[in-house]
């Protein structure tokens, strides 16, 4: 099972930050309809016999490399769409179909095949509790538009576990797979609703329109990530 903690210790990360106000929506998908868009290598994870994609609109914040001086750090909007997969040796993992970013700062993370594309993003909080985040792809598509409402703090289940704490990403370039490790403390989790959501991200990533009752989560954020360097898929791992 997919643990609520770090399943390593970066030592000598190379990259900190703070990932905030942070929306997850959850969608159940066919197996079948995840597994033809996804690499070699990988297959789609699933939970109650479901594949899941997320969009994953959030704050990144104090990013920069470890060490001083940490107020030149950049903030800036991300959003992610991401499904949830097994290596060939059961290993679990994030792969990304898309990562919107305002910031060149990212960009760097293509080395390793993140899909990392510019775009225009806004998060904006209001004074009724609601937090509205909206992005276009530079070019003019894709785009999303998204208001949504925190409530109650819940006690995260295995589900919402499984959902939300996932301890490496897989890319792939060159031809192979590659993982990065990350690490943070625990999600602190809420409920959301969804008060409106127009998005093409899905469409722009080869899959049908979400059709599943999506599941929602918020979380205030974590304030202690740490990425650690990509290896190839395969190599013995050591503490990063």
């Amino acid at each position: 099972m997919v643990s609520s903690t770090a399943e390593q210790h970066i030592a000598f990360p190379l990259l900190k930050a703070q990932w905030l106000c942070q929306t997850f929506i959850h969608w159940p998908y066919e197996p079948a309809v995840v597994q033809a868009v996804l690499p070699p290598g990988l297959s789609a994870d699933l939970y109650d016999d479901a594949a899941w994609v997320s969009f994953t609109p959030f704050l990144m914040s104090r990013v920069g490399p470890p060490g001083p001086p940490a107020a030149h750090r950049a903030t800036f909007p991300e959003t992610n769409l991401r499904t949830y997969v097994r290596l060939e040796d059961g290993t679990d993992a994030l792969w990304f179909f898309s990562l919107e970013v305002s910031s060149a700062l990212m960009l760097t993370a293509r080395l390793a095949g993140a899909p990392y594309h510019l775009g225009d993003l806004s998060l904006r909080t209001r004074g009724d509790g609601s937090i509205t985040y909206t992005g276009v792809r530079r070019g003019g598509a894709p785009s999303y538009h998204l208001t949504v409402r925190p409530g109650r703090v819940i006690v995260p289940g295995a589900r919402d576990i499984w959902l939300t704490s996932r301890w490496r990403a897989v890319t792939r370039r060159a031809g192979r797979l590659w993982q990065t490790p990350v690490a943070h403390e625990p999600w602190p989790l809420s409920a959301a609703r969804e008060d409106g959501l127009e998005q093409s991200l899905t469409h722009a990533a080869g899959l049908p329109p979400p059709a599943g009752t999506p599941l929602l989560h918020f979380s205030p954020g974590v304030r202690r990530v740490r990425l650690g360097a990509p290896r190839p898929v395969g190599r013995r791992q050591r503490r990063s």
